[in-house]
């Protein structure tokens, strides 16, 4: 609370008890997952929240399919804003860089669909990916009897 604050809630000492603290939302990145075939749904889905109030940056990239939405807004809000403007099939970003991933090629992590460099984001879903988010420990044990690994043990 600064200085300002303090001297504006003195002057306004008689409505004190009914002065209510509006909480202010973070600025925040808000990724989203929709399918653009052509410039007409690139336009509308720019235009679905370019509006919004709260809205500070829009960006579209129509080849990864990835709408990027930078302000002071609801997350949950800007998804159903732009499931119900453009009445498109809309999800939250699946993805982070493949680096990120402790093993991108595990079944549950590798995606086709996914756009170059990126890898399906296994750390939300626990269910998926297992394999990708095992620690080192785990990988030494699973490919100690492995054709592909050159020092495993051979059983003879």
């Amino acid at each position: 609370m600064g200085f300002l604050d303090s001297v504006s809630e003195l002057c306004d000492w008689p409505h004190f008890h009914s002065h209510k603290k509006i909480k202010k939302k973070q600025l925040q990145t808000v990724e989203i997952k929709v399918k653009m075939d052509c410039e007409g749904c690139e336009k509308r889905v720019k235009k679905s929240v370019e509006g919004m109030k709260g809205v500070t940056q829009v960006k579209v990239e129509p080849k990864q399919s990835k709408l990027t939405v930078i302000g002071y807004v609801d997350a949950d809000k800007v998804l159903e804003r732009v499931r119900h403007r453009t009445g498109k099939k809309v999800e939250f970003w699946p993805y982070v860089p493949y680096d990120v991933v402790p093993h991108p090629y595990a079944p549950g992590a590798y995606d086709k669909k996914a756009p170059p460099g990126y890898v399906r984001n296994v750390f939300q879903d626990p269910q998926a990916g297992e394999l990708a988010r095992a620690s080192s420990f785990e990988v030494k044990y699973t490919t100690a009897f492995s054709d592909e690994n050159p020092n495993a043990c051979v059983i003879m």
